[in-house]
């Protein structure tokens, strides 16, 4: 028989735990408010639920209600996961599967959309596929991920990247009210080695997170920097930028061919995202200085070491002009756009007379999709929204 009466839960004031055996409890916190609870054990592993508001369970409904919950547990089944289930909450890979399914249609690239849920399948859902969206942690994902981190440090990146957008989607549908805290995740995991010095390219996999670090700060450094990236254009190229060249209500930005490597006149498209940096950078004009990104002395541009030390003070091995590998790279390997595309966008020389002529003329549309595509994937969206792929 239970050790509390009705009487005695209407009476108690004082803040405590008030047991009244076999793991069930009455708590009242310090303004008052009274819940029920009960501890149960399986395993070694000791689990607090609650079962609700005293003002609306009554002792006796507790009980049973505690009764209920060890008898599941002796059973083997998780009570808040069955709690949550017939609330029409799903399981990590429900969701998981929910959020590809909404998503797939608009992914072009076969290979990304074979990986997307794959990687999901093999590295996340054996640790906590089976667990509701709910009960994720970080402590979940972190152990998950650690399995993989050092042996696999692009697949693992890929899978935390991929759950972090099926938590921020649960979020989104109201299954959940926090996403993932992420830099716990990752400052809890061991550093993966630095690439070779002769890859000075950053990998696009990692290319969103450092985005949100440069944009973190705002300094002529940063800002011209982050340029480089979303114009896939070269350091001396944004440097040398001057106001003239640049039609911001077009969104085109024009460097004359005595600027240009291959000696011909190059256009760029912007993004939305390169429009609104291009925009603020007015609010950083020096005098009549025509420079989009004036150095520190009068009339001079930023010097390289400028860019090249943002990326030392980040602590990062690669170079401003290893960007535009990364923009390659990520062409190649997570769209649909063709090569002569994304050799365009970088301004190479095609050798192909009929060729150039293309890239001319029709490829601009295209490559302003392109570079918008670009953009969304700085912004860490890995095509949880539709990438404006070729058709």
């Amino acid at each position: 028989m239970g050790r509390l009466t009705a009487t005695a839960v209407k009476a108690a004031k004082e803040a405590g735990r008030y047991n009244d055996g076999e793991g069930l409890a009455l708590l009242i916190g310090k303004r008052g408010g009274k819940s029920w609870m009960v501890r149960i054990q399986k395993d070694g592993r000791r689990r607090d639920i609650g079962l609700g508001s005293a003002s609306k369970v009554p002792l006796k409904l507790a009980r049973e209600r505690a009764a209920a919950v060890r008898s599941q547990v002796e059973a083997g089944i998780d009570p808040i996961a069955e709690r949550q289930k017939a609330a029409g909450i799903p399981t990590f890979a429900e969701a998981a599967k929910m959020v590809f399914a909404e998503n797939e249609p608009n992914w072009r690239n076969p290979i990304h959309r074979a990986q997307w849920l794959s990687s999901l399948e093999r590295y996340a859902f054996p640790a906590f596929g089976n667990r509701s969206v709910v009960q994720v942690d970080a402590a979940a994902v972190r152990d998950a991920l650690a399995v993989i981190w050092l042996a696999k440090p692009e697949t693992a990146k890929r899978v935390r990247q991929r759950t972090r957008a099926v938590i921020d989607w649960a979020v989104a549908k109201g299954y959940r009210e926090t996403g993932l805290a992420m830099p716990v995740i990752d400052r809890s995991l061991p550093k993966q080695r630095a690439k070779p010095k002769h890859h000075p390219a950053l990998p696009y996999a990692e290319l969103p997170e450092f985005m949100g670090k440069l944009r973190s700060g705002e300094s002529m450094g940063r800002l011209a920097l982050e340029a480089v990236i979303l114009t896939a254009g070269r350091s001396g190229e944004i440097r040398g930028a001057v106001w003239s060249e640049l039609d911001l209500e077009a969104a085109l930005w024009t460097i004359p061919a005595d600027r240009m490597k291959g000696g011909r006149e190059h256009v760029v498209p912007l993004s939305e995202a390169a429009v609104d940096l291009f925009t603020r950078m007015k609010e950083h004009k020096r005098g009549d200085s025509h420079l989009v990104f004036p150095g520190q002395k009068r009339g001079r541009p930023l010097s390289d070491m400028t860019l090249t030390k943002v990326m030392r003070d980040m602590e990062l091995k690669a170079t401003p002009h290893g960007f535009r590998s990364t923009f390659r790279d990520w062409v190649a390997e997570q769209t649909d756009w063709p090569a002569e595309l994304a050799e365009a966008a970088l301004a190479h020389v095609v050798r192909d007379k009929t060729v150039a002529a293309y890239q001319l003329g029709s490829m601009l549309e295209k490559r302003r999709e392109l570079m918008a595509a670009w953009a969304d994937y700085c912004d860490g969206l890995d095509g949880l929204r539709i990438l404006r792929l070729v058709v």
